[in-house]
């Protein structure tokens, strides 16, 4: 049975390292009477705007609500965006010693708009080209710095093909942190997929992996699993495949573990955001416990949980701690 109070009261102890692309999520609430004269669409009146951390922000979010010491490496525009995501990092004692800004790019905004209690429309204002070199080499000293000085235990590479994660990034930070001994969690997306070579945790949802693939609609079976785990690791080389698959739950297999872990009945209000959840909690369970099954089935838990609210949210962790108590040991 797993002492899970004194579990998470060890996450005090972690520093963990976040790099990837930030991101500003944007909500504008309001509600619908009648359609626009000039176009067949709602007229939303706005009664409230709500400024949230989204992308890798979101997974140093989730890190931070567990109580571990974060530090988040990336870039953002130099306009109003980034300061106001900047502000919401320090807000949460995120720390953001490293975080970059560049004017010839604009800092990533996902609007959501919502009327009549459901989402009418998102608009996205991005940069999305390869960060410069210059950048590119500020970012692999700056990491090269904390990991000297600070000495983490994980390292989360959050992608979302916004151009952070440059080739030559992932390759230098990869190596760096297995000199180091520091362990290494990725959430790919398609662009840099098979970039990760030597990652410890490689997780991707089901829809990358049969992109990135090539592969037909699959049998969600431990056979068809397990050849996916085979197929990525001879590219890859990596110690860990955990594969997130929407409602059926999780996937995980190293040399020795295979499972599928089913998800847990919830009642799902919005999917935004779930990722980021469970490679946070995926990787500071096992930055931990070196605990394969207990690092799926936590975060297979959290996953599920912050489903259960609108919009990006972060895990709480005395629901999580509870619901770690009472479905994985019963009390």
């Amino acid at each position: 049975m797993t002492d899970f109070d004194k579990l998470f009261a060890g996450f005090k102890n972690i520093k963990a390292a976040v790099v990837g692309d930030v991101m500003l999520d944007t909500y504008w609430w309001g509600h619908v009477e009648r359609i626009s004269p000039e176009a067949p669409v709602p007229v939303v009146n706005i009664e409230n705007r709500e400024y949230r951390i989204g992308g890798a922000g979101n997974v140093a979010l989730n890190l931070r609500s567990l109580e571990a010491q974060v530090t988040v490496f990336s870039l953002t525009g130099n306009d109003e965006d980034g300061n106001i995501l900047k502000s919401l990092l320090d807000q949460n004692s995120i720390h953001t010693d490293y975080l970059l800004k560049n004017g010839n790019r604009i800092t990533t905004n996902k609007t959501r708009i919502f009327g009549r209690k459901q989402q009418m429309m998102r608009l996205d204002s991005e940069t999305i080209r390869d960060i410069s070199a210059s950048d590119e080499n500020e970012i692999i000293e700056a990491v090269g710095r904390y990991i000297e000085e600070e000495k983490p235990s994980v390292m989360i590479f959050e992608d979302y093909n916004k151009g952070v994660l440059t080739e030559k990034v992932i390759i230098e930070l990869i190596g760096l942190c297995k000199k180091h001994e520091v362990f290494t969690a990725v959430d790919p997306k398609t662009k840099n997929f098979f970039s990760y070579g030597g990652v410890d945790l490689f997780k991707p949802n089901l829809k990358e992996v049969r992109e990135a693939l090539n592969l037909p609609v699959l049998q969600l079976d431990l056979a068809s699993l397990g050849e996916i785990h085979t197929r990525l690791a001879r590219q890859l080389h990596h110690q860990i495949s955990f594969i997130t698959l929407s409602e059926k739950g999780v996937y995980c297999q190293d040399e020795r573990y295979a499972k599928i872990i089913p998800s847990y009945l919830r009642s799902v209000a919005d999917v935004s955001g779930a990722g980021d959840t469970v490679i946070a909690v995926a990787a500071l369970i096992y930055s931990v416990t070196k605990d394969v099954k207990l690092m799926a089935e936590v975060a297979n838990i959290a996953g599920g949980l912050v489903c259960e609210s609108v919009g990006t949210v972060p895990i709480e962790r005395d629901r999580l701690l509870q619901e770690c108590k009472l479905l994985l040991n019963g009390n």
